[in-house]
């Protein structure tokens, strides 16, 4: 019987909207956000990234993501450097390195809840699925 793609495309939103909720109550106990939690990954993992980089890698707007970037710039979790030509580069700071590292145990817990019903195989299989669908390795 062949699957109801709409039921499928549904329960993937569900896991990701659940998933969500989860990291942000967890996240909030270390007084950050998953938007910004994300930022932070991704500008620590990339150093020197553009604002436009840095967008598509947290699948934001570019616009958004430079808001966002102002708000990471004030809060002194990030520095943003003049870089070639008009592009500006992005770098996390050691206030910013400790919010992930406060926010790792947090965030862990959280997604270790939403993965709990699938075992080891079965969280394995989901990736490699995941991953064949997005043509890639997913990164974290």
């Amino acid at each position: 019987m062949p699957v109801d793609i709409e039921s499928l495309g549904r329960a993937v939103k569900q896991a990701q909207y659940r998933n969500h909720r989860a990291l942000e109550t967890a996240l909030a106990q270390v007084g950050t956000t998953l938007v910004q939690w994300d930022a932070l990954r991704a500008i620590a993992r990339t150093p020197g990234s553009s604002g436009r980089e840095l967008a598509a890698e947290t699948f934001q707007g570019e616009q958004s993501f430079g808001a966002l970037a102002g708000r990471l710039e004030a809060q002194k979790l990030i520095e943003r450097r003049p870089g070639r030509g008009r592009r500006v580069e992005h770098f996390i700071t050691e206030a910013g390195q400790r919010v992930l590292a406060d926010g790792r145990p947090f965030a862990s817990g959280a997604l270790a809840e939403s993965f709990a019903p699938l075992d080891e195989e079965e969280r394995a299989t989901l990736l490699a699925l995941l991953q064949r669908m997005v043509g890639g390795a997913a990164r974290g």
